[in-house]
């Protein structure tokens, strides 16, 4: 099936007079791609293009650092997923303060961090909601549990951020060109293919929702090529056996119920009005950045802050560098000693180079 696929890849490339950049927005389509070899096997027309897709990646320091500060106070637990853990902020990280004795914990979901609340109810204990529209809802579910039950020792500090508008900011931007972007396929099970609608209309460029197999991967580049060989700039869906236009409504609705959107701060991107989620007044006595602004504000300021280091992050969730171009790649930034959070997140695009780029051409 792939090889079919890529023989209609030759064939379209040889009808366009120009390399083909296609961004690959998930980080895990950037892990499937490599994984696969499917990076390999494109032709040379095609290339594939990390982009800012990875939550924990596109995550600024200062939230890194409001977590970590939090933690230092007695009675306070802080509860995130795995890969925040080694996420280096401008001082320190979650796993180094929890070394140093702060009560950091790793859970699976906000529903794991509620029952723990409820089964301490002595401590506070604080969410880290960091992620796109796919892991909103839970966020959104959890906020309502525990208003519902009451549950007052439990807040989220919330930093999810939503993925269509920071495309458009990407390609407004103007520091990178892409011809076509392959949509991921778990947020837009719940946002829908509409969510990219006004990107595709305002930037006139080719959007197609992919799965993450090869076989679906290898598909969603050939339904790019064939808009960009007939000249049209639609939203195609080629993971149709899980995405839909309208998307999840029932999880559209618990979002909306209890988030509004914000301007938020993306790592390599800035601020972009409109990207992020700020939870509801109804929900002020669950919003951690509401609950404890002195204690956050105390530490931050007596923070003496690093210079920027030489970490290329920010420029490569731009798509305007390639991991191995970054000075620090392998040498001093590696998996085990990370510098940058593209290095640490199981999405992140130099840790996926770095884990197989070793066997496939960059």
């Amino acid at each position: 099936m792939i090889e079919k696929y890529i023989t209609e890849m030759r064939t379209l490339t040889g009808k366009i007079d120009r390399p083909v950049r296609i961004m690959e927005v998930c980080g895990t389509h950037t892990m499937a791609a490599f994984r696969t070899g499917l990076r390999s096997m494109l032709p040379g027309g095609v290339s594939l293009l990390s982009g800012p897709g990875c939550p924990v990646c596109v995550t600024p320091d200062t939230y890194l650092d409001q977590a970590i500060a939090l933690a230092g106070f007695p009675g306070i637990v802080v509860t995130t997923f795995g890969d925040m853990m080694r996420v280096p902020g401008s001082e320190s990280s979650l796993e180094r303060a929890r070394a140093l004795g702060s009560d950091v914990r790793i859970v699976y979901s906000p529903a794991d961090a509620l029952g723990a609340a409820r089964a301490e109810p002595s401590r506070h204990f604080v969410f880290l909601g960091v992620g796109f529209e796919t892991t909103t809802p839970t966020v959104a579910w959890a906020l309502k549990e525990a208003k519902r039950r009451g549950v007052r020792n439990f807040s989220v500090m919330c930093g999810h951020k939503t993925i269509p508008a920071a495309m458009n900011a990407l390609l407004s931007g103007g520091e990178v060109h892409i011809d076509g972007f392959m949509c991921p396929g778990h947020v837009s099970v719940v946002i829908g293919s509409q969510a990219y609608e006004p990107l595709c209309r305002q930037q006139r460029i080719p959007c197609v929702v992919t799965g993450f197999e090869a076989a679906d991967m290898a598909l969603g580049i050939c339904m790019i090529l064939r808009q960009i060989v007939s000249n049209r700039h639609e939203v195609e869906i080629e993971y149709s056996r899980t995405v839909t236009k309208q998307g999840n409504e029932a999880a559209q609705l618990a979002c909306d119920e209890v988030f509004v959107r914000s301007d938020s701060e993306w790592r390599g991107l800035g601020v972009i009005p409109g990207t992020g989620l700020q939870i509801r007044e109804d929900f002020a006595e669950h919003d951690t950045l509401r609950i404890h602004p002195e204690k956050i504000d105390a530490v931050l300021a007596r923070q003496v802050r690093k210079a920027p280091s030489s970490c290329r992050c920010g420029d490569v969730l731009r798509g305007i560098l390639s991991p191995p171009d970054c000075p620090l790649f392998g040498i001093r930034c590696t998996p085990v000693d990370p510098i940058g959070p593209c290095m640490v997140s199981s999405e992140g695009t130099c840790s996926a180079y770095f884990k197989y780029g070793c066997r496939q051409h960059y």
